[in-house]
């Protein structure tokens, strides 16, 4: 009879197979696939007057997941729970004792930061008893986003629509971007007005008027602007003042989970959704040649900017021997809140050796590889960068004076590359550019002295990533969090994107003012933030969880109570359009729904006549000459189909353009790509322009 293994249970298939592969045969490693058991979704599954005793049950559908685990545990030599290494993962350890029967006060949970061969044989020799304090620290926050989202949601329902829903952080994110829209449309430019002189002396530079008979200077008009360059026509420029120094630029720390959600945002075009799923990929294991399944990240959801000891050595050896001694910085960063999951590190390279470059060949087989090597590479690039020298730029600024009003110029260039040369960091303007040798009371003669008009401008619309920073830095939310809390705006349709700005809809307005106007504690930045450490203080400092819930909800009741008494129901807007039912005459409207906007009939109920709106992009089918409209697929992906359809199946999974291609005659889409923007619909056909 062959001996009882060691089972371990990790939540994903994609984790099981990779721990598997390391821990050989003597263990067999299966997956929970997520959560087992939650609070059941078809009612609040909180008893209030029982001290807020959760009501958990075992997740629908997850009944052959259950029988396989306990059939697993029951002939296994001992259970090791090695869900990831936090609050949720903490809880989910937790249920899953609780449903096998295993004392959490035993040592069964396993922990790990990377998914390396190393690491999780490590992790097995040093099991640990469940740490509750995480647990209850989850079970906080899952009941009070129950009780908000559970109680609001319902009255959304009734006095606004159907299918709506409110969160405790969801709701104070919103209000933030429609406080931001606001700002926008309230705003009123002033106008104001740059003097700027064009000099050159071997090169080319511009100075910019600063000052006037010692003291700031505003120009707020043209007649202002015409005035002073009437004044500086009539007189000649002396340099005054040179000034040269070094200045340094600082690496940034490694990636935190926003921190990467914001680079991955500005740099790589992923919305935060895409870039967790795409870094819980890499996380959990990717095949490479020559080492098998790898962990190439450590854990991706973490507050932390701390790296393990091991971690800088190998950065250091690394850098040293592939760059020089001199480029290695050594930075050693601390985090802004110290005690609040600081198990983490941050999110690095598993394997340090293991370069970008050494696996793109592989991964860059497919668009899905390409992304998890655009990733890879983002993270890698950031986490050796933070180990790195400073970049040094020597810097010269320059005074030129002329008739009293005084121009300053500044200009640097590179001394040092330092970081720089592994990760490209966004610099200032002066640090593209370089002023020729000046001396002080040398004369100058412009070239052109010129007024531009400007306007001051409205704060900007947020976008996934300006939206994410600003959470952290309110507070607001977790790194688990930032990814869904956008991710549900745009699916509940409070927000849109455009091009890449995040703007409320009417239905955001409503929403948010709703809940400005009754649940002014649930939307406020300030609550929202002091309720996150009082949920931090469940796992740094022991607070009882259920007096946290307590002490929020008598006042959230209350709230709740009026808000049921005094709203009356609001009648949606109705955007009527020009054309009227060609079943029963009345005026046909734009309607909202669960899947987008459509036309139908005023008379509803009575009548139920819809049709769905064709977006036209005036261009014509190739085949039949019928327009190309902008259709959706069931997933949801855009692509160009012919009206005509289904008698014509003509369809284009890029925007097609009224244009043909010169050499085989079909219709150009638009398509960037490195040799230009446009490229042949023919797939047989190379053209591009």
């Amino acid at each position: 009879m062959a001996a009882a293994k060691t089972l371990v249970i990790v939540e994903s298939p994609s984790k099981a197979k990779t721990i598997g592969k390391f821990l050989g045969q003597r263990y067999k490693v299966i997956a929970s696939v997520g959560h087992v058991r939650d609070l059941p979704k078809s009612k609040l599954g909180i008893d209030i007057e029982n001290d807020f005793e959760p009501q958990y049950i075992n997740i629908r559908g997850k009944g052959d997941v259950i029988r396989e685990l306990k059939k697993e545990a029951k002939k296994a030599s001992k259970v090791y729970l090695a869900t990831d290494p936090d609050r949720e993962g903490e809880a989910i350890s937790w249920h899953l004792a609780t449903l096998l029967g295993i004392d959490s006060e035993t040592p069964c949970r396993i922990v790990f930061n990377e998914i390396t061969k190393k690491t999780i044989k490590e992790a097995v020799k040093h099991p640990r008893k469940i740490d509750i304090s995480l647990v209850d620290a989850q079970q906080a926050r899952r009941v009070l986003d129950r009780l908000v989202g559970y109680q609001i949601s319902p009255l959304l329902w009734k006095k606004v629509r159907r299918g709506l829903s409110a969160g405790r952080v969801q709701s104070a994110a919103l209000k933030i971007i429609c406080d931001r829209e606001k700002e926008i449309q309230a705003f009123v430019p002033e106008e104001y007005w740059t003097i700027l002189a064009d000099f050159k002396k071997g090169r080319k530079f511009t100075a910019k008027l600063t000052g006037h008979e010692g003291k700031k200077i505003s120009v707020e008009s043209a007649a202002e602007s015409e005035a002073v360059l009437e004044k500086l026509r009539g007189g000649s420029f002396t340099v005054k003042k040179v000034e040269e120094k070094e200045r340094a630029r600082n690496p940034h720390p490694p990636f935190t989970t926003s921190s990467l959600q914001q680079d991955a945002a500005n740099k790589l075009n992923f919305n935060t959704r895409k870039t967790m799923r795409i870094a819980q990929q890499l996380y959990e294991g990717v095949e490479i040649k020559g080492r098998g399944t790898v962990g190439l990240v450590s854990y991706i959801r973490t507050d932390s900017v701390r790296i393990s000891d091991e971690a800088r050595a190998a950065a250091k050896e690394y850098i040293t021997e592939n760059l020089g001694g001199e480029y290695y910085g050594g930075t050693v960063y601390t985090n802004r809140k110290k005690d609040v999951q600081d198990a983490h590190e941050a999110i690095r390279p598993s394997q340090i050796d293991l370069t970008p470059e050494m696996i793109r060949e592989q991964l860059c087989k497919d668009a899905e590889g390409k992304d998890l090597f655009r990733l890879y590479q983002l993270i890698w690039n950031r986490f050796m960068a933070s180990q790195m020298s400073r970049a040094v730029f020597r810097t010269v600024s320059a005074d030129m004076e002329n008739n009293g009003y005084v121009f300053h110029a500044v200009g640097s260039k590179p001394v040092f590359d330092g970081f720089l040369k592994v990760y490209d960091q966004a610099g200032s303007e002066e640090d593209k550019k370089w002023l020729p040798e000046l001396a002080e009371g040398e004369e100058l003669t412009a070239e052109k002295v010129y007024g531009e008009q400007n306007f001051t401008q409205p704060p900007a619309r947020f976008t996934e990533a300006s939206l994410v920073k600003d959470l952290e830095e309110k507070d607001i939310g977790r790194p688990s969090t930032y990814a869904p809390i956008v991710a549900t705006l745009g699916d509940r349709r409070y927000i849109k994107k455009e091009k890449k700005s995040l703007v409320p809809t009417d239905l955001g307005f409503t929403v948010a003012d709703l809940m400005a106007d009754y649940f002014e504690e649930i939307v406020d930045a300030g609550f929202t933030a002091e309720m996150e450490e009082k949920l931090d203080d469940i796992e740094t400092k022991g607070t009882r969880w259920k007096t946290v819930i307590e002490d929020f909800y008598g006042g959230f009741e209350t709230e709740l109570k009026k808000a049921y008494e005094e709203i009356e129901r609001m009648e949606p807007e109705v955007e009527l359009i020009d054309e009227v039912c060609d079943k029963c005459g009345r005026p046909m409207a734009i309607k909202h729904g669960r899947f987008g906007d459509f036309i139908a009939c005023t008379g509803y109920p009575e009548c139920k006549n819809t049709r769905p709106i064709i977006h036209r992009i005036g261009v014509k089918c190739p085949d039949c000459g019928k327009d190309i409209i902008e259709k959706k697929s069931r997933r949801g992906r855009v692509f160009y189909g012919c009206e005509g359809y289904p008698d014509c199946s003509r369809v284009f999974w890029n925007r097609p353009v009224d244009r043909k291609c010169p050499e085989c005659g079909s219709l150009l889409v638009e398509k960037k790509t490195r040799n230009g923007t446009y490229q042949c619909s023919n797939s047989e056909c190379k053209y591009t322009e």
